[in-house]
Parts: structure tokens; C-alpha cells; sequence
């Protein structure tokens, strides 16, 4: 484990915990872009993480307390997006960040309060980590997300080797391009008029898997095809592969448990002031990933 901590840290800090995921990454640009606060990410490894020399890094697992409490030093607000399907650790987490913050932005699920959730993993998983949040002392802002659209980058090897995505049919839903995620992300960590709020957040417009397959075929210019395979077919093969059968569970939810959603919102214009991006964009704008 590496801690350095800027000496120029000061109260008011916002820590970003998942700084180098598809969503965290594009949170951290926006933060670094307004440059109001001074900004920390707890990172697994330094050099992958590759952030400017203006971010203090603290280097270390979400679960290493030691890492953990290095990076809550002056913190005032954190980010937090729960990497795992277990809540095993998070109430310590939780304990950690509660002793040294004062308030907490969460990536969740729209999902959450729905007919899915208690037979959902991922639904489930978030619902109770909102609870847990809410018996602390900490001023939540909850971020419930609909499906997001870098997802998709899981197909990229599928479509250079074959041109077919194969996979079971999932239940449409208004996806979410992470840019407008971190959009609103940094927009509620910035300004405690968000504090205390639950906001739903979509896309424009509900899409299905073969339709996401067709946007990113025109974006690349190519045809492309989706094909579906039955849900227990899915499930022996991920099994056969070795994948957890919790992981396997989570990963088939949504093909087996998830209705149809009819949820648009307009949070995204709301409070970053500009509509949510299409599916389709967020392909144009990606297609070098699926090459």
C-alpha cells in the first residue's frame, strides 16, 4: 500500500472511491474541469490510474481501512460506487466514512423501489446499501441509475471476431451514457443544494439489446446482428467457464427477472442544464472501441 497525501489538502476535499472506472474516470475529468475542490481517488494502482499530479492518490483497496481512513483526511464529501455484489464490508466502509465526511453521493439503481427488486441481485444489493447509508449520519445524495451504456463495451471482441452479439434478450430499458452520469455526478458533489436528494436517472429514450447492437453497427458502418441464447443455456456456459454462480446470478437477472421499462426522467437536462445523449451518440462517439 502507497499513501501520499498533497500537503496542500484542505478541508473541503472531495474523494472520488471507483476514480478509474468507466463512470469514475469521466467523474474526475468534470471535477478537474470546474476545478472548485480539491479532489483525492482511491486507486488500486498509481501508474493505471494515470491522473494529473493535481489529484492527491491514495493507493490501496476500498477495504484496506488504512488506506481508507489516508484517504478520508480532510474529505468533506465522497463518491462512492460499490464495486462488489456482497455488502460483506460495507459497513465499515460506511463506519470509515462517516467519522471523517459529511456527506455522501451514491451511485445507485433505478431499480431500487421497483417489482424487481427483492428477486434482482443488483437491485437487492443497492437497496440495502441505501438503507445502510441511511442510518448514518452522513447527508445522502442518491444517484439511481438506469442502465448504463458503456456496458456494451463488454461485446467489443464478439463484434471484431464475428460481427454477432450473442447473449440472452434483456428487457428494454433508457440507457445512460456515463458522460451524463459524471455530468450530474460532479454537478450534486459541488453543491450542497443536492444534499439529502434522490434523483432517477435515464437516457432519452428506451432501448433494446438488438437495437443497441444496430446503433453500434451504423456507428461503425458495418452490419452487425444480435442473436439471442436462452437463459439456461447462458447460465451452463458462464458456469462452464468459471465464473461464480453469484456473479453468473447477477449477470442473468436482468434477462430473467426484468420487466420492460417505461421510466424516461429529465434529471439529466435538469441539472446539468442540456438533454441526455442518445444511445446512438454514445456509439458514434465509441466506435473506435469496437474495431
Amino acid at each position: 500500500m502507497i499513501i501520499e497525501v498533497s500537503e496542500k489538502a484542505s478541508a473541503g476535499v472531495i474523494l472520488v472511491i471507483g476514480a478509474t472506472g468507466k463512470v469514475g474516470r469521466q467523474v474526475m475529468d468534470r471535477l478537474m474541469s470546474l476545478g472548485t475542490h480539491p479532489l483525492r481517488a482511491l486507486v488500486r494502482s498509481r501508474e493505471q490510474a494515470k491522473l494529473p499530479a493535481s489529484v492527491d492518490i491514495v493507493e490501496g483497496s476500498l477495504t484496506d481501512q488504512a488506506a481508507l481512513a489516508a484517504a478520508l483526511v480532510d474529505v468533506d464529501t465522497v463518491l462512492l460506487m460499490w464495486p462488489f455484489l456482497t455488502l460483506d464490508d460495507a459497513s465499515a466502509v460506511l463506519d470509515s466514512i462517516e467519522q471523517r465526511a459529511r456527506r455522501i453521493v451514491y451511485l445507485s439503481s433505478v431499480g431500487v423501489g421497483s417489482a424487481e427488486e427483492l428477486d434482482d441481485p443488483i437491485f437487492a444489493m443497492h437497496a440495502a446499501m441505501e438503507r445502510l447509508i441511511a442510518r448514518t449520519s452522513l447527508t445522502p445524495t442518491i444517484l439511481r441509475s438506469d442502465t448504463i451504456a458503456s456496458n456494451t463495451l463488454g461485446w467489443a471482441e464478439q463484434i471484431r471476431a464475428t460481427g454477432v452479439v450473442r447473449g440472452p434478450l434483456t428487457a428494454p430499458t433508457a440507457v445512460v451514457d456515463p458522460r451524463d452520469l459524471a455530468a450530474v455526478a460532479a454537478t450534486v458533489l459541488t453543491d450542497d443544494a443536492h444534499a439529502g436528494r434522490t434523483y432517477l436517472l435515464t437516457g432519452p429514450r428506451v432501448i433494446s439489446r438488438p437495437d443497441q447492437v444496430d446503433a453500434i453497427a451504423a456507428a461503425l458502418g458495418r452490419p452487425l446482428r444480435f442473436e439471442e441464447v436462452a437463459v439456461d443455456d447462458a447460465r451452463r456456459q458462464l458456469l462452464d467457464d468459471g465464473r461464480p454462480p453469484a456473479l453468473v446470478d447477477a449477470l442473468l437477472a436482468a434477462a430473467e427477472k426484468r420487466s420492460r421499462s417505461t421510466l424516461l426522467t429529465s434529471t439529466v437536462e435538469d441539472l446539468t442544464g442540456r438533454p441526455a445523449s442518445s444511445f446512438e451518440q454514445w456509439a458514434t462517439d465509441h466506435a473506435a472501441a469496437f474495431r
